[in-house]
């Protein structure tokens, strides 16, 4: 009997090239045996509507969506997920039914690899992220629902930084400042979401929001250590660790989204010889 095509996904960004996605997801389809392909597809952002709508039409089942088009992505998404209409932002599309539906796994993905890989107790803790971009929208209402001491986020702007929390202000103490603005005593979780990690330049944080019991973790990622991570260590932190865990966690969540099946995560962890 002739085998079925497999059924495609892939990743859209711009750029897209350096992603990790198809090595994992196609670990991920190994190990649970399913017929599918993932391919990257770099599409700038004037193009991400009429690529999109394109990909699905041809029979495409399912993308991961990433710098710079989540919140393009909310708004392609014929249906959101409540995570996803609470980030405004959307990192996966999975055609099911008809409809479009959007999600967002980012969040979930954080959490598991605190909470799972790394055991951090997250429950009752003080924990500052570091910008206001799309990626602090995507982790801030998984994180809040954990019943947090308190909740900052800082950024390089204040006013953009409020803006940012408001609509999650229901969910727990969270309150948005500039960096110049915050309490210089240690926070017992750091979490940088600004470019550091790419463009090499830390934000000005006085150190005192780092002592010897805070874990710093870096949404960024690189074979070695990133420039929030160096920074981290050199304050004297207990633990500094970069963000491959989410990074395959939340591909899992995207991936049992389209085939119904969750992966273990640890064999592409292990592959991936995530540092710290």
């Amino acid at each position: 009997m002739e085998e079925s095509p497999p059924d495609r996904y892939g990743v859209v960004g711009f750029p897209v090239a350096h992603s990790r996605s198809p090595f994992i997801h196609g670990m991920f389809a190994r190990q649970t045996a399913q017929n599918m392909e993932y391919r990257l597809y770099e599409i700038s952002p004037v193009a991400f509507k009429t690529e999109v709508a394109r990909f699905f039409a041809e029979g495409g089942r399912g993308l991961n969506i990433t710098v710079p088009h989540k919140t393009a992505a909310a708004d392609f998404a014929t249906e959101l997920t409540g995570r996803a209409e609470r980030a405004g932002a959307v990192n996966t599309l999975a055609k099911q039914d008809g409809r479009i539906l959007g999600d967002n796994t980012d969040g979930a993905g954080l959490v598991r690899d605190l909470q799972e890989n790394l055991q951090i107790e997250i429950p009752g803790k003080r924990v500052l992220i570091l910008g206001a971009g799309g990626a602090t929208r995507g982790i801030l209402a998984p994180l809040l629902e954990l019943d947090l001491d308190e909740l900052v986020v800082a950024n390089r702007t204040a006013e953009r930084a409020r803006d940012l929390v408001s609509p999650f202000s229901d969910l727990g103490k969270v309150r948005g400042c500039d960096f110049g603005d915050l309490p210089l005593r240690p926070f017992d979780l750091v979490i940088n979401a600004t470019s550091a990690g790419l463009d090499g330049e830390m934000p000005k944080v006085n150190a005192a929001v780092i002592g010897p019991l805070s874990i710093c973790y870096d949404l960024s990622y690189a074979k070695t250590d990133t420039p929030f991570v160096r920074w981290a260590w050199n304050q004297g932190c207990a633990r500094a660790v970069e963000g491959w865990g989410m990074l395959v966690e939340q591909a899992a969540e995207s991936f049992a989204l389209w085939r119904g099946v969750r992966p273990d995560t640890a064999p592409v962890l292990a592959v991936l010889e995530r540092p710290g």
